[in-house]
């Protein structure tokens, strides 16, 4: 008896990451090697749930060398098809009339979650698509085991770095200058204190520092012109300061329309994507360095989008082609319904419902842990103010204040929760 054709389709979702194509070249080696044809389905799923079937078949032939390559041949979509049942449906129809049975997606938590929602959704349907999920993002953020990356992170680092270095040559060199380089990551620190502690910026601030819920527009700068007043007393009136895209979310959004300029959705929420955060800190730092006599320039810098396309490294073109590898395995030995992972080098599925959050049915986030060796050591190689610094008389006249005035203007940056003493004065 002549058992039933195995197809595997890919598809991307997401934003790009390096290694996208080394995961694709080694779903396509190892599934053709068994006999299982591969089908790369173009701009993720959002023509598959329009019913269009604007695929690919993949050889052997056809993606020879691609694993050297930045960017995604089969392009990507940030399409979420479990919006609407008629979409998800169909998505497995269009999946279902290419005999497709089995599936591939590549990307990072929302793209899990639609994986696995179109395997549960064939089933109610009484088709069998079995799905694995290759986890990727330059963020770092899905729920891996601690020091497991996600494919992509190690080459965004790398690049990243690289462009930092050559910001800190360049402030070092025309002086008096420093860049506030804001690092992609709405969720999580991973990919700036990456590229910060590699590249030796003068201050990296991540979200995950600040326990509370929500602080002041005034902290950040605070902690920004600190850096500025310690780096100006030791001759170095220049730097990069790296910030973390995710520290706008944490800003008490009052701050944000005091300054007039936000646009809001319907319901009045501050629209972050239209928010130029950069030149926000810039306009907030100069006027407080310009009080205490410092002249500096300032330009702010977005650093993220060129990173997500680049030519992985020697590391991502190895990981990925170990997970696409991997990816086919699981699914060959009938297993379903789970995202591959390396661990200890070895392939090591995890479910989908041991990376959901049970409080929000939604992919759980890997935050910084700020207790880790890891953090410690980048935080000391800061400068930036530091608890100790409060008894600093020189750097008390820096500010043009008295040492108790210091202490009172700045301890709260050290007091977690804390209000800054004008809130206490508004309170009494």
């Amino acid at each position: 008896m002549i058992g039933i054709k195995k197809t595997i389709a890919i598809v991307c979702g997401g934003g790009p990451a390096p290694g996208i194509n080394s995961v694709i070249s080694a779903v396509v080696s190892e599934a053709t090697r068994h006999g299982w044809d591969v089908l790369g389905i173009y701009d993720g799923f959002s023509r598959i749930a329009r019913g269009e079937k604007n695929y690919v078949r993949l050889l052997p032939q056809d993606i020879s060398r691609i694993h050297l390559t930045g960017g995604c041949i089969l392009k990507m979509s940030r399409f979420n098809p479990t919006k609407k049942e008629s979409d998800l449906r169909t998505v497995v129809e269009t999946l279902t009339e290419l005999g497709v049975t089995h599936l591939v997606t590549i990307g990072g938590d929302d793209t899990a979650y639609s994986s696995a929602a179109v395997s549960e959704y064939a089933r109610k349907m009484g088709r069998t698509i079995n799905v694995v999920h290759v986890p990727k993002t330059i963020d770092n953020d899905l729920p891996l085991p601690d020091g497991v990356p996600t494919f992509g992170f190690e080459t965004a680092r790398a690049f990243g770095t690289t462009e930092i270095e050559n910001l800190m040559e360049d402030a070092r060199t025309t002086n008096n200058r420093w860049y506030f380089t804001i690092a992609m990551g709405r969720t999580a620190g991973h990919l700036a204190l990456g590229m910060g502690r590699s590249a030796g910026a003068a201050l990296t601030i991540i979200p995950e520092e600040f326990p509370q819920e929500k602080i002041p527009l005034q902290q950040v700068v605070d902690i920004i012109t600190g850096a500025i007043v310690k780096r100006y007393l030791f001759g170095h009136n220049y730097g990069v300061a790296v910030i973390a895209e995710g520290i706008i979310e944490k800003i008490a959004p009052d701050d944000f329309k005091k300054l007039g300029t936000v646009v809001t959705d319907e319901h009045g929420h501050i629209r972050y994507s239209e928010l130029d955060f950069g030149e926000i800190l810039k306009q907030a730092v100069l006027a407080e360095v310009k009080k205490l006599g410092i002249k500096i320039s300032v330009i702010d810098k977005e650093i993220g989008y060129e990173l997500r396309c680049t030519t992985p490294i020697a590391y991502d073109i190895d990981y990925a082609h170990s997970l696409g590898y991997s990816a086919v395995q699981f699914l060959m030995s009938g297993g379903s319904g789970a995202l591959i992972t390396i661990q200890n080098n070895k392939a090591v599925p995890m479910t989908f419902e041991e990376i959901k959050d049970p409080a929000t049915g939604k992919t759980k986030v890997r935050k910084v842990n700020i207790d880790s060796v890891d953090y410690k050591i980048a935080r000391g190689s800061m400068m930036r103010l530091e608890k100790e610094d409060l008894e600093d008389p020189g750097l008390a006249n820096a500010y043009r204040m008295t040492l108790e005035e210091f202490q009172m203007r700045y301890g709260y940056l050290f007091d977690e929760g804390e209000p800054k003493p004008e809130e206490k004065q508004e309170k009494k």
